[in-house]
């Protein structure tokens, strides 16, 4: 039976092809962990077929590409061969091949294949696909379209996925689909539990994995503690830097009564423990960056990411390994627990990196949650961030206003001075070379703030050069000053500009002495002109 398409799965669809329709052949597709980008792919592989091309599925990981080759004969009725190891799709009939990167990226492997061999390449987890393997595959079969597919469309390392791909063809964000109900609603606790992390080194990009191993050890009692407190009737998943690390904290938490268990890469008994942990033998499931791809279990309600990184994509991975719905087990939400990580250099990943683009938005809700002391659903914690960033900003933009009409109110308007000073030289100025149509330099914006102009209406730098040659002229010749202009004309007094700085300065003392009421007894200041030295 073909499997039905959501309507957002359908809209992925049709803006892939849009997009190789219209010549771009390299595309990226988003969809969050949980909404089902393998049977999106699974109908484009589909479709591929149909219009005569074969196609390769890449992905890194063994799991990965048995996932893929699953989902596709589910959906479609397609089989796949396999290029791996020393599995050859050369000698098959099939159209689809699920192949790995680490065996197709090898120079000896990819010449036994034509260039044109696929018309069609689909990466799984392309936010891996800016490596040089992929990109060494990818190059071989320059012709062919290529689709990535990724919930995380980001990396540690800054390498930008537009390196490889040319434009995005469908994004799917995690916020809608929690609105849409395809996945659950995510609460995030923040602990007061302080855990100094600021000694870690860097390796990759990232935190160094061993360093965070010993940096945490000192806490897996408290943070057991705590987990008791919070996880006791949750199904947990623990990420962790190490595998010691990892064994170390479930014996931690069986000491706290808890039924945990943990896997690593090395377990031989790995699928026999997730199968128990699944059917609800164990309570708790720790794990040394194993689950964080490629692993699914839908009754997970709670993550705890003692794998403090950098990488927003491995974040994002971790958490979505609890954010799909699970009508069986009735569960309700995702209990997402975070720590007050103290980093002194290095800003890491947040419960608010999953659902804000503004900086501004992420920090203030990080400090929202800390203080909160309870869980807090992530749509609201980012709709009160949001109410909270706006009032920052419109009171930022109300004192800066403010801040503006005291400036306004101290300095004097250029036109005010051009015609108190009376220079029609300055108030008639137009440009005459290149230079002189740019705008002020900043060094002549605080240089006519320091003698007293608004710079604001000087549009031009060579207007700027010829204020400041006059205000240093005038200097000079001992003539009144643009804040002795501006204060006496508020007073009505006409043509200060012409008047000397002591006898501006004489009748500022005289206002001054009669308290600022106006201007002093027997004077007009309308047919007033100073008539001492």
């Amino acid at each position: 039976m073909a499997a039905e398409l959501r309507p957002y799965q359908q809209e992925a669809r049709e803006g892939v092809h849009a997009q190789w329709d219209s010549g771009r052949l390299r595309v990226l597709e988003v969809l969050p962990t949980g909404t089902g980008k393998t049977i999106v792919f699974a109908k484009i592989t589909e479709d591929q077929v149909r219009a005569g091309d074969r196609v390769l599925i890449l992905a890194h990981r063994g799991e990965l590409l048995e996932q893929a080759a699953d989902k596709i004969l589910r959906a479609t009725g397609l089989t796949c061969a396999v290029e791996k190891a020393e599995q050859s799709c050369l000698t098959a009939w099939n159209r689809v091949v699920v192949g790995s990167v680490q065996t197709l990226q090898r120079p000896q492997r990819l010449q036994k294949f034509d260039h044109h061999y696929f018309g069609t390449i689909i990466i799984d987890e392309a936010h891996h696909a800016v490596t040089d393997g992929y990109r060494r595959i990818l190059d071989w079969f320059g012709d062919a379209r290529v689709l990535g597919v990724t919930a995380t469309p980001d990396r540690g390392d800054m390498r930008n996925l537009g390196e490889v791909f040319d434009s995005l063809a469908y994004e799917y964000k995690l916020t809608q689909a929690i609105r849409d109900g395809y996945l659950c609603r995510i609460l995030a606790q923040t602990l007061p539990l302080k855990l100094d992390i600021s000694s870690v080194g860097m390796s990759g990009g990232d935190f160094a994995a061993e360093d965070l191993g010993t940096a945490l050890d000192p806490y897996l009692d408290q943070i057991a503690e705590q987990m008791s407190h919070y996880c006791r009737d949750r199904k947990t998943v623990v990420f962790l830097p190490l595998i010691k690390t990892s064994q170390k904290f479930r014996d931690k938490l069986n000491g706290h009564g808890f039924r945990a268990a943990e896997v690593n890469g090395k377990s031989p008994d790995r699928a026999e423990i997730q199968a128990d942990f699944s059917a609800g033998k164990y309570n708790v499931l720790c794990n040394s960056m194993l689950l964080t791809e490629g692993w699914d279990c839908p009754s997970v309600d709670c993550v705890v990411v003692l794998r403090p990184t950098k990488v927003r994509s491995l974040y994002s991975q971790m958490v979505g390994r609890g954010t799909r719905l699970s009508p069986e087990t009735g569960k309700k939400d995702l209990l997402l627990l975070d720590f007050l990580w103290l980093t002194d250099r290095h800003e890491l990943c947040r419960p608010a990196d999953l659902i804000c683009e503004d900086h501004q938005v992420a920090v203030q809700m990080t400090d929202n949650l800390a203080a909160g002391g309870e869980p807090q659903d992530l749509e609201e914690a980012v709709r009160q961030a949001n109410a909270d960033v706006v009032l920052q900003r419109e009171e930022a933009l109300a004192k800066k206003l403010a801040e503006q009409r005291r400036k306004r109110a101290r300095l004097v308007d250029p036109l005010q001075y051009e015609m108190s000073i009376q220079a029609e030289d300055l108030s008639g100025y137009v440009p005459a070379f290149g230079w002189e149509s740019a705008p002020p330099t900043d060094s002549q914006t605080a240089a006519l703030e320091k003698f007293g102009i608004l710079p604001d209406a000087v549009d031009t730098a060579g207007k700027a050069s010829l204020l400041l040659d006059r205000l240093a002229k005038r200097q000079e010749q001992g003539m009144s000053t643009p804040k002795q202009i501006r204060r006496l004309e508020q007073y009505g007094f006409r043509h200060v500009g012409t008047w000397t700085f002591d006898q501006a300065s004489h009748m500022i003392t005289r206002i001054a002495a009669g308290g600022w009421r106006g201007a002093p007894k027997g004077v007009d200041p309308k047919t007033y002109t100073p008539n001492f030295v």
